[in-house]
Parts: C-alpha cells; structure tokens; sequence
C-alpha cells in the first residue's frame, strides 16, 4: 500500500498493493496499523455505497457540521470519477482550495478526506458505483452542501452541464453557507 499527500497535506492517496492471478486478483483496502502510521487516526463507524446511471452525475459539494463531522475514505468500484475534496477550515492556508484525484475500477485508487473537507464527484461513465467509509454517523441535522459551482472556490469539474439532484442544485454558495471549521495547527 503506498500513500502519498496531495497537494493539500491531509488529503490523503491510498494506493492498495494489488495482487493477481489466473483466478483474478486480492486487495487490502484498509489497514489500520498502514493507516495509524500514514497519521490517518480515524475510526470507521458506517460504510456508503452509492450508484449513479449517467455520465456526468455530480454528488456534492456534501459535508456535515461538528460536533458531526466526518472524514471519508472514498473508492470507485465500478466506472470512473473525478473525486474532489475542498478546505473549508476558516484560517487554514488552504483555504477554499480544493484537489481533484480520478478514482476508478482499474486503478483501484482510493482517496483520504478529513474533517473540514467538502467532498463532491462527478461521473466519468455510466454505471458508476462508489464505496466509502466515514468516521461518524449521518446526521439529517447537520448535514450540509455548497454548490458545485460556487465562483468563490472555482472546482474544474471538466463538464459544463452535469446532472444534480434538487437538493445540490439548491445548495448555497459556501459564503451564504452555515459551517463550523477553524484550521488547529
């Protein structure tokens, strides 16, 4: 397993070791003691499994406020997307900055996202499934999305008219936005 930083610190590339045969092929897609090492310290509470039909579905931007938050660790099992994670930790020298990582089936690539992240894909094919691990509970209450296009952030999406749900086409703006994250050194 090699991880490795993006060019935001804490978000995290996890490349499992894969191995193969005549039969198919095994992966370790999570190891505590590997993770622990890499300074990922977060307990795993609840696995999300989601399927999209379409090419150019975008999920996001998605996050839950504290005393809620949750990291996630995201994977494309079936398809392809383009995986992207935005700081919204207020004084962070990251701040509004995002990273986009493409996430797929063959690559079998795997993306780290912390508390104080906004996290949002898109869908580079059809029949595109996605598995990820979050560190705490949904929680209705403080759940919370930015509009994929928010100018403030400007994410390269690669596609001009994605698909959304009613919900993320109504979200706000991250400045007209009620989040609750402040950067700790």
């Amino acid at each position: 397993m090699i991880i490795t930083k993006t060019d935001i610190s804490e978000v995290l590339i996890i490349d499992p070791s894969c191995y193969g045969d005549h039969r198919g092929w095994f992966m370790e897609t999570y190891n505590h003691k590997l993770f622990v090492e890499a300074g990922i310290t977060c307990n795993f509470v609840q696995d999300n499994h989601s399927y999209s039909a379409q090419k150019g579905t975008l999920r996001g931007l998605h996050f839950q406020n504290n005393p809620m938050a949750q990291s996630k660790l995201v994977r494309c099992t079936k398809g392809v997307i383009l995986d992207v994670a935005v700081d919204i930790r207020v004084n962070s020298p990251t701040y509004k900055k995002w990273v986009s990582v493409e996430l797929s089936a063959d690559n079998k690539r795997q993306l780290f996202i912390p508390r104080g992240f906004a996290h949002g894909f898109i869908t580079l094919t059809d029949d595109v499934e996605v598995q990820y691990k979050v560190d705490n509970l949904y929680s209705k209450e403080h759940d919370r999305g930015i509009i994929y296009n928010d100018s403030d952030i400007n994410v390269d999406w690669g596609s001009v008219n994605p698909i959304l749900s009613e919900k993320d086409s109504n979200s706000p703006n991250l400045s007209e936005c009620d989040y609750n994250f402040m950067f700790e050194e």
